[in-house]
């Protein structure tokens, strides 16, 4: 399997190469073209279980699609639903967890699974809740906004709103907790953050989804009284 990120990093593209034989697993709604000859197949990987597990507390697709070559060089382009960028991470026995609605696709002998952190971002209007994703293979995800990865050498900690994170090694050591105190976790817009301790890898995206739909719902007042005015 081959894979080439393109137009990053606001409107990325992922051009994945396949050849016979090889799948891709991807989420729903994410194939933006593809060869003629590719076989598709939809299914619930993992069984019922996890695939409502996934669904209900990991943000993902109930049902992904699986697309195998049938013979070599074929294509597919891939795309995320937000404009950003998409990183590819190989993976040899790794694992990482991921933030809901950053995974998009991965090929075969990667596993997905899903993990509770023990916390709840309430302030911050989401579930603090991962994916665990391990195995080895290829992996794709997405973000809104660039992705920038950190390596956080041992006892190295660094603190995320939540809104921005986009995975992490699974040994590093995470907490949940409020930015500073209830004043500033209430009104200084920032919400509830993530203290992530090397040593391992850690992935940020440039935009929170949180806070453009923020901004988007404070606008539609002034939107709706200048269209009505306009009209009037």
């Amino acid at each position: 399997m081959e894979v080439e990120i393109l137009f990053r990093p606001s409107s990325s593209v992922a051009n994945v190469l396949l050849e016979t034989g090889e799948s891709i697993q991807v989420e729903s709604g994410a194939m933006v073209a593809m060869s003629p000859t590719l076989e598709m197949e939809t299914q619930a990987t993992g069984g019922l279980l996890k695939s409502f597990s996934r669904s209900a507390f990991g943000g993902e697709s109930f049902f992904f699609n699986t697309f195998t070559a049938k013979k070599n060089d074929e294509r597919i382009v891939l795309s995320p639903p937000l404009p950003g960028d998409l990183t590819v991470i190989e993976m040899q026995g790794r694992s990482i967890l991921v933030h809901s609605g950053s995974y998009m696709a991965s090929s075969s002998g990667i596993e997905i699974d899903t993990k509770w952190s023990g916390a709840k971002g309430f302030f911050a209007g989401e579930g603090f809740v991962m994916l665990q994703v391990s195995g080895t293979g290829t992996l794709i995800l997405s973000s809104y906004g660039a992705i920038q990865s950190l390596w956080l050498k041992g006892g190295e900690k660094m603190i995320v709103d939540t809104g921005h994170l986009v995975a992490f090694d699974q040994q590093m050591s995470y907490q949940v907790k409020k930015v500073a105190g209830w004043k500033s976790t209430l009104f200084s817009g920032e919400g509830l953050v993530v203290e992530i301790a090397g040593p391992g890898q850690l992935y940020l995206q440039g935009r929170s989804q949180d806070s453009f739909l923020a901004w988007l719902l404070s606008s539609l007042p002034d939107m709706f009284y200048k269209l009505f005015d306009r009209d009037g």
